[in-house]
């Protein structure tokens, strides 16, 4: 799989599994350390082929994937899941690109989002709470799987209508997205 944008990750170790998954380019922003010199390579490289957003679902990560989002406009993202991304041997708790399968990190480069400036969605805080996505105990697993199913990262209660609207995810996805969810509950049950 031959990925024409840039994919901006956070390290080295980031870049070689990449390169173990599809045939790309990298910048690498040296983790949280993101400078003005990264920065405009980023810009630069937008200008010319794109790029696409690939850090780690954890906190630096999603404050490294905001502040080049906020520097560098019209920038394309890229999730994965915290389950996807975990290391795989016992006692070692790490998160990041660096411990996905490379068939992880094809699915997830498959399903880009371009962020949008438009602020209207037919999706309403109610709706978060009438399907238990904010509030009560299930509701972080259920954003959790919802998120993983419409490809839009992990997200707290505040931050999932948030990013529905970024990504312009209609009212019709979002249903489909939650019924999986229940359905998925319903046979753990």
């Amino acid at each position: 799989m031959k990925i024409k944008e840039i994919i901006i990750v956070e390290g080295k170790d980031d870049t070689a599994k990449i390169r173990q998954a599809v045939d790309a380019d990298t910048i690498e922003t040296n983790g949280s350390a993101i400078n003005r010199e990264i920065i405009k390579q980023i810009q630069h490289a937008k200008d010319k082929r794109g790029v696409i957003i690939f850090t780690d679902p954890d906190y630096p990560g999603e404050r490294i994937r905001h502040i080049i989002d906020q520097a560098v406009p019209g920038c394309k993202h890229a999730f994965l899941t915290q389950d996807k991304a975990r290391a795989k041997r016992p006692h070692n708790k790490s998160l990041g690109i660096e411990h996905a399968t490379p068939e992880a990190i094809q699915e997830a480069l498959s399903v880009v989002y371009e962020l949008t400036d438009i602020h209207e969605s037919d999706i309403v805080k109610a709706d978060l709470v009438n399907y238990g996505l904010i509030g009560g105990s299930k509701a972080s697993k259920r954003r959790d799987r919802l998120g993983e199913l419409l490809q839009i990262g992990h997200t707290n209660g505040k931050q999932l209508l948030k990013r529905l609207t970024m990504f312009q995810i209609t009212k019709v996805q979002f249903d489909e997205a939650f019924k999986q969810v229940q359905q998925e509950e319903n046979n753990d049950v």
